[in-house]
């Protein structure tokens, strides 16, 4: 079965002042990535579940929620409740990640499960069964604009063959430095999903660089 790539404009790269206005400038989008950080799992603050609230409200994309925060047993099941599409927790945050991906879907999510970089995939490949969405971390989460780290690509092409094996059965998230070139090393190695801050929300024509991006996705797939 062929895959489709998924681009998931990030937030992070909007106008925090004009976010309703930000989401309708990336409707051509599959997903809209909405990065939560307490300022404890990540040395940084950004959006909750208020906020998220009223985008979902208005936003004509489905909301891709990446928490990067502690305890997120507590709060993921929230975000669910509240229309998100995915909700990612971070694999180094949980004590039971089992158990955060079935409250997700009781909410009516789809349940990710996100690695740092330097997490190894191996240690989590038998939850990775309750999850429907790994994210692969291309950078140290917590700060948008960082370069991505090719040493991640193994991991991905990791989780591409047990995808392909039917080991797994999942979507491959992508998220950190993804540009108009690194998007193409990250679908050849085998991700699905794409996450893209400034290299949208930095365009001129948001929509066009949308195209570009899964244009190029779509061919490193195919090529």
């Amino acid at each position: 079965m062929a895959r489709e790539p998924m681009i998931a404009p990030s937030l992070l790269s909007a106008d925090f002042t004009r976010l309703a206005e930000e989401s309708e400038r990336v409707a051509d989008a599959d997903w809209l990535h909405f990065d939560v950080m307490d300022g404890h799992f990540v040395p940084n603050l950004t959006f909750g579940l208020p906020v998220m609230q009223a985008l979902q409200a208005v936003s004509p994309v489905p909301l891709d929620c990446h928490l990067m925060i502690e305890n997120p047993g507590r709060w993921a099941p929230g975000y669910a409740e509240a229309g998100a599409r995915n909700v990612t927790v971070h694999a180094e945050a949980c004590t039971d990640p089992r158990a955060v991906a079935r409250d997700i879907r009781a909410g009516g999510a789809l349940a990710g499960l996100a690695l740092k970089p330097e997490t190894s995939l191996d240690h989590y490949l038998d939850v990775l069964h309750d999850f429907d969405t790994l994210l692969i971390m291309t950078v140290e989460p917590g700060f948008g604009g960082q370069s991505f780290i090719e040493e991640v690509l193994p991991k991905v092409r990791r989780a591409r063959q047990l995808v392909d094996t039917g080991h797994l059965s999942l979507f491959v998230e992508v998220d950190g430095g993804v540009n108009g070139d690194t998007i193409e090393q990250a679908a050849e190695a085998g991700a699905d999903v794409f996450v893209a801050g400034s290299a949208v929300y930095g365009a001129d024509d948001p929509a066009k660089a949308i195209a570009a991006l899964r244009a190029r996705a779509a061919a490193a797939m195919t090529g």
